[in-house]
């Protein structure tokens, strides 16, 4: 049993004060207590914050898609940058790369992730002796951050709707059925020593899967997270709706077994009957605000999907800037701005911070299929200790503390996070924080010279 000792902690219960985390050598919330113990409590607790949804190899591309060509900028001339980039990566670059993203989740306060890999094989599309080589470079940064890891393998089969060929800047994620259950076999293997590491799917897309090959992967998740991307472009919806007849959320809630396990990916462009229905099946909407405005991707219909009792959690996705607090922030100010009033997905009985913090979590949780995202007796020990001495958060009390957090602190708020209660992040640093950055230094300096 370890006991860390916090001035106050949201449980889900509500705020106390004075709260004493007993750990249990799993990494689990043995008990909370708050009997007054002797000893100094400080700080405020939060659980961690998952990451639902992340493509770690793009934090190096950070930066470099921010200028403008000769036609109109889009999510697809971004996508052109990104396949440039990717074809230059090494399994060495991809390990170095990741662990620099995970430490700076951590710093930030996202605890757990889900990686959405989706680069499988060599340049040419050739696939490594070990079939999970870059898998296992996930699973090898994860373990160096020390951040919890649900996997979720990418199956990508076409280049476009009706089956259309990879192009050949795809040909690094390109797979079958077959050669995609091969793939989650040999990724088992590199998860053996990760705590409570999870193992998913994730058909990339109804772009880039046929509903043949889509119902003939489905199995394969075998109890694990299903995680698809959906809706996140106007064009994905046009094109869906030439080639399947549907709208890409309306085709999955009507042709695939769409529930809780499940997590559609952005669902930007919805129709009302479609938020309702994805709210009412019980899957989970992984929202990536940060992305989504670098992408010029939309708005989700936040206040109709909350409304209706969705659950939704937050990603990273590209990377371009990772920052649990950013992520809801903007999530809520984008609502702001197209409805043009305040606290939008607030509610009158908790303030707006707590209410998207909290929902967040649990839906992140879900989405991950991880014993996370609350402090309570036997979820694990993750948790996001904030600074109370830190400008934005000082005199504050109870709910005020999460919206000063998420509204006026962010990131610089944090000073220690804990994953299975081992304390990873100190004063605002990980612990390897000089290895890691020094390895992905070199590596950057090396891609781009």
């Amino acid at each position: 049993m370890g006991k860390l000792r916090f001035a106050a902690a949201l449980t889900p219960q509500g705020w106390v004060e004075n709260v004493t985390v007993e750990t249990a050598a799993d990494g689990t919330i043995a008990a909370l207590a708050t009997s007054g113990e002797s000893g100094r409590y400080d700080g405020i607790a939060l659980a961690g914050m998952p990451n639902l949804h992340s493509h770690a190899f793009q934090r190096g591309m950070a930066g470099l898609a921010e200028r403008r060509g000769t036609a109109e900028d889009s999510f697809w001339t971004w996508r052109e940058v990104m396949y440039a980039f990717l074809h230059r990566l090494t399994p060495e670059d991809v390990e170095a790369i990741a662990a620099e993203a995970y430490v700076e989740m951590l710093e930030t306060g996202f605890t757990a992730l889900g990686e959405f890999h989706y680069l499988h094989h060599a340049p040419a599309g050739a696939a490594y002796a070990d079939p999970a080589e870059m898998a296992g470079r996930v699973v090898a940064a994860a373990r160096t951050a020390g951040i919890g890891l649900t996997l979720l393998p990418v199956f990508y089969a076409h280049g476009g709707f009706a089956g259309a060929p990879l192009g050949p800047a795809q040909l690094r994620f390109g797979s079958d059925p077959e050669g995609y259950a091969a793939l989650l076999q040999a990724a088992r293997p590199h998860l053996a020593d990760l705590p409570e590491a999870r193992l998913g799917i994730a058909p990339h897309s109804l772009r880039a899967v046929t509903p043949e090959t889509l119902a003939e992967v489905l199995p394969l998740a075998a109890g694990g997270p299903v995680h698809i991307h959906a809706a996140e472009q106007e064009k994905e919806v046009a094109d869906c709706l030439a080639a399947l007849g549907a709208r890409p959320v309306e085709w999955l809630l009507n042709n695939a077994p769409v529930g809780p396990g499940w997590c559609l990916v952005h669902a930007t462009h919805m129709t009302e009957a479609e938020t309702k229905a994805l709210a009412r099946s019980g899957a989970v909407a992984g929202l990536c605000p940060v992305t989504e405005a670098n992408l010029g991707d939309g708005l989700f219909p936040a206040p109709d999907f909350l409304g209706a009792g969705g659950a939704f959690g937050i990603g990273s996705d590209s990377n371009v800037l990772i920052d649990a607090a950013e992520e809801l922030r903007l999530l809520e100010y984008g609502q702001r701005l197209r409805h043009r009033r305040r606290n939008v997905l607030g509610t009158p009985d908790r303030s707006t911070g707590r209410h998207l913090y909290e929902r967040a979590c649990l839906g992140g949780a879900a989405a991950l299929g991880r014993p996370v995202g609350a402090l309570a007796p036997g979820r694990r020990a993750d948790i996001l200790v904030l600074d109370e001495e830190h400008a934005a958060l000082a005199g504050k009390k109870g709910d005020a503390l999460l919206d000063s957090f998420l509204f006026a602190g962010g990131r610089k708020a944090v000073r220690d996070v804990y994953v299975g209660g081992d304390r990873l992040v100190e004063a605002g640093r990980h612990r390897r924080r000089d290895e890691v950055a020094a390895r992905f230094g070199a590596t950057m300096k090396r891609l781009l010279a």
